[in-house]
């Protein structure tokens, strides 16, 4: 069977059944050998008998969720490709063709583009048309190597033995965005064709909510991109820091009227320290991601590292805590010098806030090496329990040679 298009439901009966008919006909006017599956998710007005009297086949997916229902009709589709699209007559299931064609070609995933294709009045709010997919799609693209304009395009179609190896995990709305980020960081063909957009057919408020789902999908594609998360901002927040901070330590400085002075400094210190513990934080998520399969390895971040070993960051580690120790010893002179008295804050600040950051960095740096070398341990250790495996394997296998040959 070459072509399986599958359909999340949950109660819609007012257009399963024309949804149904519809991709029926496009497979056999264009010689496709296929079916369309139902992924019910638990519907209570008839609309699974309403899909099979149409033609379809339907399977049970008990995990509620969009993401859910999708993956258990993907899981259990017979065909070669699979294409998707809501059963609410909102997509153009008699041109499905132009997808069929790109998979045939090589592509992994092919999107539909409705901005491109064509929206109908009515179709799409103008919430969404002109602010949400635009804006998410736009990030997505920024996040991520890809040139898709319409992340969130429900008309899709793809490989089914490509999108399986991914291992697709969120079980909500935000499923389409991790379908296209995990296909281009993985390298898979995607492609984008264009399609049309009408208004859907129910009388009911559809499934989707504006701001809970837009949310989701936002969260979803930070969460994926450590270094818009955490790398970027904290660089950012780091070098003001340092500037301010370096500039504001040999004494005040005015900008027209304004006056910075050590208030001034405290903040670029504040700076960056949560700048250095973000770039930190991005590091250890990349590592973290890509031992468990949600993010592919970085080469520059295992030649990172590689090169910055435990010991070279106990060392770094070390240097910051003695150059802190050296500035807060200055600082003990300079109170000496006063008699141990009343010091004035413009003086003694500009000795004592660098000190304390270079010691809290220090502390950072040290915990930072430690945690990445426990990443490492672990590595090791499943390495190790590969080759244990592979060697018993092996065993195993001498063990059944020997036996046949002794029969």
């Amino acid at each position: 069977m070459e072509l399986t298009v599958v359909m999340p439901c949950l109660n819609e009966a007012e257009t399963v059944e024309v949804c149904v008919r519809k991709a029926l006909a496009c497979m056999e006017e264009h010689g496709i050998e296929g079916e369309v599956l139902i992924a019910d998710n638990g519907s209570t007005d008839g609309s699974q008998q309403l899909a099979r009297d149409a033609g379809a086949r339907v399977v049970h997916v008990d995990e509620k969720g969009y993401g859910n229902a999708l993956m258990g009709g993907i899981r259990a589709a017979r065909g070669k490709y699979v294409i998707m699209g809501d059963a609410d007559d909102s997509y153009d299931f008699t041109s499905l063709l132009p997808f069929v064609e790109q998979l045939r070609d090589g592509a992994d995933l092919v999107m539909g583009n409705r901005f491109k294709g064509g929206i109908a009045p009515g179709a799409m709010p103008p919430l969404h048309r002109y602010l949400g997919n635009p804006v998410l799609s736009f990030i997505g693209r920024l996040f991520f190597p890809s040139a898709i304009g319409d992340f969130h395009c429900g008309l899709r179609g793809f490989r089914r033995d490509s999108i399986l190896r991914l291992q697709l995990q969120t079980g909500g709305m935000e499923f389409a965005s991790e379908m296209v980020v995990r296909s281009t960081l993985s390298g898979l063909d995607v492609r984008e064709v264009p399609t049309t957009l009408s208004p859907d057919g129910r009388s009911r408020p559809p499934h989707l909510r504006s701001w809970r789902d837009g949310w989701r999908h936002l969260r979803f594609l930070m969460l994926y991109s450590p270094k818009w998360l955490f790398f970027y901002p904290g660089i950012l927040l780091m070098i003001i820091g340092l500037v301010a901070g370096t500039a504001l330590t040999f004494g005040p400085v005015e900008i027209g009227e304004l006056a910075f002075d050590v208030d001034t400094l405290v903040g670029a210190s504040a700076a960056v320290v949560i700048g250095f513990q973000a770039a930190l934080f991005a590091l250890f998520t990349k590592v973290y991601a890509a031992e468990e399969g949600f993010l592919p390895e970085s080469t520059r971040v295992r030649k990172l590292i590689d090169i910055v070993t435990l010991e070279k960051g106990l060392v770094v580690g070390g240097l910051l805590a003695v150059a802190g120790l050296v500035g807060l010893v200055m600082s003990l002179s300079h109170w000496q010098v006063r008699s141990f008295g009343s010091l004035d804050p413009r003086e003694s600040l500009r000795i004592v806030v660098p000190s304390a950051t270079a010691l809290i960095m220090s502390f950072q740096t040290i915990f930072a090496a430690l945690f990445i070398s426990i990443l490492g341990i672990r590595r090791t250790r499943e390495s190790s329990i590969d080759v244990a495996a592979k060697v018993a394997e092996e065993a195993a296998e001498a063990v059944s040679r020997e036996e046949s040959t002794t029969r």
